[in-house]
């Protein structure tokens, strides 16, 4: 698998309330690559999460299956706002209940326009730290097979966002770190939890066990989603990749 990433400098931290204004994503496009994050066989039973940037999630298609899908438009580690971070991601019944509950808070804090981004930080680590917020429950897995996704590819000390195309799988590793996997971050899987980061080594509920697409599997992704991809780029041009086999 191969991409071409396109790096943007992050604005500064001091941001206002009013930067905290989302642009809607058209429905029909947000709704499929929000699905593009899980394979195909759970896509049709899933539940769908839209987000209306005046109010937070709502459910746009209730599943059966247990699984859910949404786009995180904001990661509350990195305390900023950002109209261009989309990362499509879904969860299964135990990731729904124990981590998409922070994403929809923290979606809905931004929604109302009275905090800044720092803000926002601080309230979901003090509820963290009160146990108000809670690791997941089980074991669990979390997949974001989606084409493409821009976001930040390292820990909230990085001052870059890129478009990418990194399909992966994600299973829950709560107060854990590479050390305690072993982890060759530059072959197989690796720890991925900024939360480290923001809380200290081990302390961070929110961490996974990431395990890229094989790349055959990734080319094949990519493929079948040309469609999506040709969307997406037609909407917002910083989509535009450049993958393996296409």
């Amino acid at each position: 698998m191969t991409s071409q990433c396109l790096l943007v400098p992050i604005k500064g931290f001091g941001q206002k309330i009013a930067d905290s204004k989302l642009e809607k994503i058209p429905i029909s496009l947000e709704r499929d690559y929000a699905l593009s994050a899980l394979p195909p066989h759970l896509r049709k039973e899933a539940t769908v999460y839209l987000l209306d940037p005046t109010k937070g999630y709502y459910m746009d298609k209730k599943g059966t299956n247990g699984f859910i899908c949404f786009i995180s438009r904001m990661e509350w580690e990195w305390g900023e706002f950002r109209n261009d971070y989309t990362m499509p991601i879904s969860f299964d019944a135990v990731g729904a209940k124990a981590i998409f509950t922070v994403y929809q808070d923290v979606a809905a804090m931004r929604a109302s326009g009275k905090f800044t981004a720092r803000q926002i930080k601080d309230i979901v680590i003090g509820r963290i730290r009160k146990g108000i917020y809670k690791a997941p429950a089980s074991p669990g897995i979390s997949y974001m097979l989606e084409p493409v996704m821009r976001g930040y590819p390292g820990d909230p000390t990085s001052n870059k966002i890129m478009t990418m195309s990194m399909p992966h799988y994600m299973f829950y590793a709560p107060y854990m770190n590479n050390t305690d996997i072993g982890a060759d971050t530059d072959h197989g899987p690796f720890i991925g939890n900024p939360d480290n980061t923001v809380l200290g080594d081990k302390k961070g509920p929110y961490g996974y066990i990431i395990m890229p697409a094989g790349e055959a599997e990734a080319v094949q992704i990519v493929k079948s989603n040309s469609d999506l991809l040709k969307r997406l780029v037609a909407y917002k041009s910083y989509y535009k990749i450049k993958a393996m086999g296409m």
